[in-house]
């Protein structure tokens, strides 16, 4: 017996932004994926490394699942999130919606999935399901894993099981819209304040504006940091540019949903700000390509390199997210752009 939705199986960059696509397209709300990322407040920044750690980690957004939460509330969205230890009532939580006709969100470890074209664990991938039969589950992922994907229900209640960093208990997750939910164009506003204070004052040091400071320190050591160099520096950057971040560590992303906003939005800060993210999206490419070099050739300069881009990129994302924050805090308040 198969039980499959009719949906639109767009996938696109981003796990969690492919799935929230799907699931919101379905309620009849069909916003581009810079747009979802953007209004997700989905843009951080951390440098991680610790003892049980093969190689220090960059990232470019907030915690899994963050970017849905955010979104929801921004949205005024009902998130009905469920989670158990119970597999049996794991599948009820997926097969009832989807009975019902509503697609599901699902939260796993992408290296059981047997279509996925990566090896590594990673508990926190984000997939919609949208159908079922008895042997297999319909999926859509990114595009570059496929789109409209299926994987066996043997792979898909192990990757749904998995324990381990950023992993949940068979999370599952449907989205509803309210009877009267707001303008995503009013949302704008709040949505980039929030990530830009977030960015402006973490309370740590590896995150924001610091953590990449102190990446471009770090960043020089990495050739001691490893007995493998040409593996592991190559892999840092390439999860930087390809791996679900459409591309400069999701700084490609974040750009072009301000793009979109300047369309929306009369605001100089908002002008400010993308400008200057157009400028560190392509700095972070050129910090991908250092790394790799370095790990290809052992020369320690290109590391030297790029952690002065790194420093300097700590100042220019700082100065947007500056003018960023100052949105609705101005004099003149930013108009919607005639249309």
């Amino acid at each position: 017996m198969t039980t499959v939705i009719n949906i639109d199986a767009r996938g696109t960059r981003h796990c969690e932004t492919t799935a929230l696509g799907v699931l919101l397209r379905h309620r009849g709300l069909d916003l581009s994926e810079p747009m979802l990322f953007g209004l997700g407040s989905g843009l951080s920044f951390i440098y991680w490394d610790s003892k049980n750690m093969d190689f220090p980690f960059l990232g470019g957004r907030v915690k899994p699942f963050d970017l849905t939460r955010n979104l929801a509330a921004i949205l005024k969205l009902e998130l009905l999130v469920q989670e158990t230890s119970s597999p049996r009532r794991a599948w009820q939580n997926v097969a009832t919606p989807i009975s019902a006709g509503d697609p599901v969100g699902l939260q796993l470890d992408s290296y059981y999935l047997e279509y996925f074209g990566s090896t590594a664990h990673f508990g926190g991938h984000v997939v919609a399901m949208y159908g079922y039969d008895d042997h297999n589950a319909y999926l859509v992922d990114t595009e570059q894993q496929g789109g409209a994907v299926s994987t066996s229900l043997t792979s898909l209640a192990q990757a749904r099981a998995a324990r381990g960093p950023m992993t949940a208990r068979h999370r599952s997750f449907t989205l509803t819209a309210s009877g009267n939910p707001p303008s995503p164009q009013g949302q704008i506003v709040p949505a980039i304040t929030a990530c830009a204070d977030a960015f402006l004052h973490p309370p740590i040091a590896n995150l924001g504006h610091r953590g990449m400071e102190k990446a471009g320190k770090l960043v020089r050591t990495w050739l001691q940091r490893t007995d493998n160099p040409e593996r592991d520096l190559p892999q840092a950057a390439l999860l930087m540019e390809k791996a679900g971040t459409g591309g400069a560590l999701f700084r490609n992303l974040y750009r072009d949903f301000l793009a979109e906003c300047t369309q929306l939005l009369d605001s100089g800060h908002l002008r400010t700000g993308h400008a200057l993210y157009a400028e560190a999206a392509a700095l972070w490419t050129e910090v991908a390509a250092l790394i790799t070099r370095a790990g290809a050739s052992g020369d320690v300069r290109c590391l030297v390199q790029a952690g002065t881009i790194l420093c300097d990129l700590s100042r220019v994302e700082r100065e947007a997210m500056q003018a960023l924050s100052r949105l609705g805090r101005s004099a003149t308040p930013d108009h919607p752009r005639a249309t």
